[in-house]
């Protein structure tokens, strides 16, 4: 993608969305021997497209830079999103009567967290899964998975080797490639015929309504509505039949797909419905675009008042997770150590790291009870009600939750 064209049309790019200025690579968390080390810092500035409406960030960074190397995201330390990966296999093998007879691949299947459970259930299972170390997390767990980047040269690779997919899915990927038109097109590629397409991504709608501006990261390269999905499938031969507004990541879509040529699964009315929800919420309009900006500077202005005010109380905060959204928002804020003394998360892989940008430390959630500190900052605020579970035990001595987005809310 040229920094001035749109990614998937080519059109010029004029309309910004959100400048969040610059920022490290949101999950290189870095050693103790790498803080006093030059880091990288790219811009945040994602554009709209005026003719396709897809929402952008130019790709300052290969995905080999960001994926193929030691990743840091494991999904399977949220209980949250194992629940959710159940009950979509439970879903999918009650509507479309996958079985030992079928044959599913996921695309970005990271550790296994969600072929397992179709594993489990007797159905033959393929992951593709670029991180080296958490495809080799898949494969410890038995389940088959190629170390790769998907697109057309690896579906027409797959494809001649008789792996083709009965249900081919995606969750959390489609916004990850930078070649969006590669990556689609592979997709009818290694579907059978007959067969369904599903993917989830973080609802542009959601995010815009929701102020979810932390979502913009370089790994992040599209911010997708439906509207937009259905042109960029459309382009490549597939047909959008079904979609599902799902709650995860602060609301995402789950959209169901199929060749062209199969008439047996005509177009739902949720589809319909939904394309309607989009043109009247103004997302074929550049102002529904342009007066996001003004919403996130308000929001960084009271986090910071917030934790202002905090530390000249004498009042220590600490932050829950690592995640990537975390790192946009802190560094997008200026928030280092004398704001945020550290972080805790529960992957084993992220502990003992420092955040990437503001150099905060990541402990183990163990670390809390130690320090006791007067507020915790949920990072993933997506997993709200998990981590106020989980860590119920800090209002034994006074100690509160705080959530940065959508506005700065302390819970009482």
């Amino acid at each position: 993608m040229s920094a001035n064209a749109c990614r998937f049309c080519g059109a010029p790019l004029s309309h910004s969305f959100c400048d969040l200025g610059m920022s490290p690579l949101s999950n290189a968390n870095l050693r103790a021997d790498q803080l006093n080390a030059a880091e990288k810092f790219y811009p945040l500035h994602a554009y709209v497209c005026d003719r396709c409406w897809l929402v952008q960030l130019p790709d300052h960074e290969t995905p080999e830079n960001i994926f193929a190397r030691d990743y840091a995201y494991f999904s399977s330390y949220s209980d949250t999103w194992l629940a959710h990966a159940r009950a979509y296999v439970e879903e999918m093998i009650a509507r479309f009567g996958y079985g030992a007879h079928s044959h599913v691949v996921e695309i970005a299947s990271n550790d296994g967290y969600l072929l397992q459970y179709f594993q489990r259930r007797g159905v033959p299972v393929t992951g593709i899964e670029p991180a080296p170390n958490c495809a080799r997390v898949a494969q410890d767990k038995g389940i088959p998975t190629e170390v790769r980047f998907f697109g057309v040269a690896a579906a027409r690779e797959l494809a001649a080797q008789g792996r083709c997919a009965d249900l081919l899915l995606g969750n959390n990927v489609l916004a990850h490639v930078p070649d969006l038109n590669d990556f689609v097109a592979g997709l009818p590629l290694l579907l059978k015929p007959g067969g369904v397409v599903t993917m989830e991504f973080p609802h542009l709608l959601r995010l815009i309504e929701g102020n979810q501006f932390d979502t913009i990261y370089q790994e992040h390269y599209s911010y997708l509505s439906l509207l937009t999905v259905e042109r960029v499938f459309a382009r490549h031969g597939l047909v959008l039949f079904d979609v599902q507004e799902l709650p995860t990541h602060g609301g995402s879509l789950r959209i169901f797909a199929r060749h062209a040529a199969d008439a047996s699964r005509p177009v739902g009315a949720a589809v319909q419905t939904l394309r309607r929800a989009e043109l009247a919420a103004g997302l074929a309009d550049t102002a529904a675009y342009a007066a996001f900006a003004d919403r996130v500077c308000r929001t960084r202005y009271a986090l910071l008042e917030f934790l202002i005010a905090a530390r000249r109380q004498g009042k220590t905060v600490w932050g829950y997770g690592a995640p990537a959204k975390g790192n946009t928002l802190l560094n997008y804020c200026g928030i280092r150590g004398d704001l945020l003394a550290a972080t805790v998360d529960r992957s084993p892989h992220k502990q003992g790291l420092f955040l990437p940008g503001t150099h905060i430390p990541i402990l183990a959630p163990e670390a809390v009870a130690a320090a006791r500190p007067d507020y915790l900052l949920i990072l993933p605020w997506n997993l709200r009600d998990e981590i106020t579970g989980q860590m119920a035990y800090i209002r034994q001595w006074g100690g509160r939750f705080v959530v940065p987005i959508p506005e700065v809310e302390v819970l009482p």
